[in-house]
């Protein structure tokens, strides 16, 4: 069993006065923590919200009923909690009325767990993200040429729990079950919405541009709706953990374009199984999008892991100058670029350079993108640290 990070977070936080809500993607693995968790407590209850006598049992204000369900517990996972009719009223009186016990609320639609839980919950809750597998939680249970060796399949098949290390058929099978019944069940689900088909055109389309900046407006005619659709569609995909936007950078408005967007994948099969593309890379022309992307995310993924919250950004000019990558904090800008080859020259980016001397600037290729962007060590590993 591949350890997750973040479980050893949220332990840390574990009866300190705060419900803990871990969010994330359906199948990535959410329950399987909650039960780890529950599995080291005794005085522990696990609740699956889904279930219809669990889901009515909950639905109610009353702290006397909810107690009597809850019962004695000191600790009380409620997984898929987003099903709970106002879940955020109903952990506040829980929080605010039994403060011994600790309440962990897992949630797959962060329109429904995250936009409705903020407000009733400020102060009272500590958050935590959970993804696909990251490339430094496998980096934690094989040695370092293995698992560079299995990078081409991670750029084809993703690293979802049930998918990572897979034979090729049965990875591409659940790709598909996952992306068919799991990736659009609560946009549906709890929006309402009718149109699933435009859910899966519209992700076709981001995925066929992948790396590329995103238009609304080329999106809504070649899906035939109205540029207002394709944003709130996009907001609900993003919300759900399928994709994720990457804003402009700029500091000079009149050199920079500040108000474009890229648009990327969490998980990199899920993107090869929406255009049904898993072939090799001898035969692919999308190399260079799927390594940027698998890049970003894992950089992203490392960063939250570890509590590490850079502002993430790409950059362009109107000359066309671009960066792919750049994380600032604290006035300290990192820019990155992605190259899988390693033996590809790749030309220092004069004018950024002009414009920001003093940021840091890589590129990241297959060779040294575990050391030199992700932090891992040559040797051993540092998951713990």
């Amino acid at each position: 069993m591949i350890k997750r990070t973040i479980q050893k977070r949220m332990e840390e936080r574990l009866f300190k006065g705060k419900i803990i809500i871990l969010y994330g993607a359906r199948r990535v693995g959410k329950t399987t923590i909650a039960k780890s968790i529950t599995a080291k407590h005794k005085n522990s209850r696990y609740i699956n919200c889904e279930l219809l006598q669990n889901k009515t049992a909950l639905e109610t204000t009353n702290s006397n009923l909810l107690k009597t369900f809850l019962g004695n517990y000191r600790l009380i996972v409620l997984d898929e909690a987003q099903h709970i009719e106002n879940i955020s009223l109903i952990l506040k009186i829980l929080v605010d009325t039994f403060p011994d016990m600790q309440i962990i609320a897992t949630g797959s639609s962060g329109f429904e767990l995250g936009q409705k839980v903020s407000e009733p919950l400020t102060g009272r809750a500590r958050r935590f993200m959970l993804y696909p597998f990251s490339f430094k939680e496998l980096q934690n249970h094989t040695d370092n040429i293995t698992l560079h060796a299995q990078l081409e399949n991670m750029l084809r098949f993703g690293l979802y729990p049930e998918v990572f290390n897979q034979p090729e058929s049965e990875a591409i099978e659940q790709l598909y079950e996952i992306t068919n019944n799991y990736l659009f069940k609560d946009v549906l689900q709890f929006e309402r919405l009718k149109r699933s088909d435009l859910l899966t055109n519209l992700l076709q389309a981001i995925a066929l541009q992948l790396g590329s900046e995103i238009s609304y407006n080329e999106l809504a005619n070649m899906l035939g709706v109205s540029v207002h659709t394709i944003k709130r569609y996009i907001d609900l995909l993003e919300k759900t953990f399928a994709i994720f936007r990457l804003p402009s950078y700029s500091r000079n408005p009149r050199k920079e374009i500040s108000k474009s967007q890229k648009i990327y994948f969490w998980d990199i099969g899920i993107r090869n199984a929406l255009i049904q593309n898993f072939n090799k890379f001898s035969l692919r022309n999308d190399t260079g999008a799927l390594w940027e992307n698998f890049c970003i995310a894992e950089r992203i993924k490392a960063n939250q892991n570890k509590g590490n919250y850079a502002k993430t950004f790409f950059w362009r000019t109107y000359q066309k100058n671009e960066i792919d990558y750049i994380e600032e904090k604290d006035d300290k800008i990192s820019a990155f670029e992605f190259k899988y080859n390693p033996r590809k020259k790749t030309p220092k980016p004069a004018m950024f350079l002009k414009l920001y001397p003093d940021a840091d600037y890589k590129v990241i290729n297959n060779e040294n993108f575990m050391y030199e962007f992700l932090g891992i060590p040559e040797f051993g590993n540092d998951l713990d640290n």
